[in-house]
């Protein structure tokens, strides 16, 4: 397994500055955003799809730094009601795809994206419970209406242009959220659906991250490392669903972190290991959303923290005491 950084959060830098900071870290790997929530500002697809010597010089900067790019990001929401903003995340999706394509890249990490509750809907309409029955009924007519059909178009696409894995972000606020809407989909369209793991957005949902990598055994195909503090106090009072603003750290139920500032050494190394009982060794990418620190200093400590998690050498064929 490879260290990785999803290197938006240095979005206010060139390409060429934040891989010279990942090098001296000792970074390997990196996440390239290419539209959607993540943004542009490493790599426009529209740009270097049509232009050979962008797309060169795009390309000889991971060689500079000795960087591989292992996947692209697009998170955004394609079923979004709206159908102007809709298209929009369609197309950085699809610009995504064939970007990936002429990289040599098989895998896109995205969202599943939330339709609203009919067809004349403005807002997505997230639903998290099963009463009154109208919930039921929205749900309904998300899955088999929108969604299921939306990703199984949007498989072909992917899969006519080699890319043969699409990881879903299981984040609150879509339909997919958590290891059982993931198996849902990937179950209704096919096996190009997978999960980007990120366990920070499982953590506060009361989700053991070792248990969930296990139920998805052989649908991993991308994972973020961030953590997830949750606040005892807060959480005692209020529960874990939380609209407070991320900035509001002291009175929030909980908020995000950098590895090992949410839970510590061991609690990670359970977790580097279910990952390789399931047969995941691609890379831990680090997203970097502690608001408690700066960008520096946070992707410095989730470096020198994952380097003691990280299982780098290939799995041993027999045990040396066999």
């Amino acid at each position: 397994m490879k260290l990785s950084v999803l290197a938006n959060c240095y979005g206010n830098k060139t390409l060429d500055e934040a891989l010279a900071i990942f090098s001296k870290l000792g970074v390997e790997a990196v996440e390239i955003g290419a539209g959607g929530y993540p943004g542009k500002a490493h790599c426009n697809p529209a740009v270097l799809l049509k232009d050979e010597d962008e797309f060169k010089k795009f390309m000889a900067t991971f060689d500079k730094y000795g960087i591989e790019p292992c996947v692209l990001s697009t998170h955004g929401n394609p079923v979004h009601p709206n159908k102007e903003i809709a298209a929009q995340f369609e197309s950085d999706f699809r610009d995504t795809v064939l970007l990936a394509e002429k990289m040599g890249l098989d895998t896109v990490v995205t969202f599943s994206g939330c339709p609203g509750d009919w067809e004349g809907a403005k807002y997505p309409n997230w639903v998290t419970c099963p009463w009154p029955d109208d919930y039921l009924a929205i749900l309904d007519w998300q899955w088999n209406k929108v969604l299921i059909p939306y990703w199984r178009e949007e498989v072909k696409f992917a899969n006519a242009h080699g890319v043969k894995k699409i990881a879903f972000e299981m984040h609150p606020g879509f339909c997919v959220y958590n290891p059982e809407t993931l198996l849902k989909l990937r179950n209704a369209v096919g096996e190009t659906i997978g999960a980007n793991f990120d366990p920070s957005h499982l953590i506060w949902q009361g989700i053991d991250p070792v248990a969930a990598i296990r139920e998805l055994e052989g649908a991993i195909y991308h994972f973020h490392a961030k953590d997830t503090r949750i606040d005892a106090i807060n959480t005692a009072k209020h529960g874990v669903l939380d609209t407070k603003h991320y900035g509001d750290e002291i009175h929030r139920s909980w908020v995000f972190r950098s590895v090992g500032y949410g839970n510590d050494l061991q609690y990670w190394r359970d977790m580097a290991s279910a990952l390789r009982m399931v047969g995941y060794d691609k890379v831990m990418s680090i997203e970097h959303e502690d608001s408690l620190m700066s960008i520096d200093e946070g992707l410095r400590k989730a470096v020198e923290f994952l380097k003691q998690v990280i299982i780098s050498e290939p799995k041993p064929g027999t045990m040396s005491w066999a």
